[in-house]
């Protein structure tokens, strides 16, 4: 199981993310002018907070349920649970993103409409299913913390 530690103590430095969500329901979530149906099940969606208040502002935000949908990932949060996110100071997104390579990308284009890099910025983590060894690896070379949200755990 993973240690949450509260919302407030997410970093201000800017840096990508790794958020943990879980829809209990299917959801039909949109991107790029296609749709997919999503299944219930926990997701990992990879991002980045260069903008003002960093990663603490960013993932605030997402923690949020009410809020104006601005991207993809919005339809997941206002969905689903958001349980928790690990964070890199200093990291990318594309970075994290692919040391989750091993697991399944549910719907191609999601969150990466801007990224030359990346399929998907979206990964499906099947129950029971352990994070792949690469990821274990870059938690230990990248991770800062992991922030709960909303006081929930899975």
């Amino acid at each position: 199981m993973l240690s949450f530690l509260t919302p407030a103590c997410a970093p201000t430095e800017k840096g990508a993310y790794a958020l943990l969500i879980v829809l209990d329901q299917p959801l039909l979530a949109r991107a790029g002018g296609r749709s997919e149906r999503l299944a219930p099940g926990r997701y990992i969606y990879c991002g980045s907070a260069n903008g003002p208040g960093g990663l603490r502002a960013r993932i605030a935000r997402h923690a949020r349920k009410e809020k104006r949908a601005h991207w993809h990932i919005d339809q997941l949060t206002a969905a689903g649970d958001l349980l928790g996110a690990w964070v890199a100071l200093g990291g990318f997104e594309c970075v994290l993103n692919a040391e989750l390579g091993a697991l399944p990308i549910p719907f191609k284009g999601f969150g990466s409409s801007d990224c030359p890099h990346c399929e998907s910025h979206l990964r499906f983590w099947p129950a029971g299913a352990a994070l792949p060894s690469h990821w274990q690896r870059s938690r230990s070379r990248f991770v800062a913390s992991v922030i709960p949200c909303e006081g929930k755990a899975r």
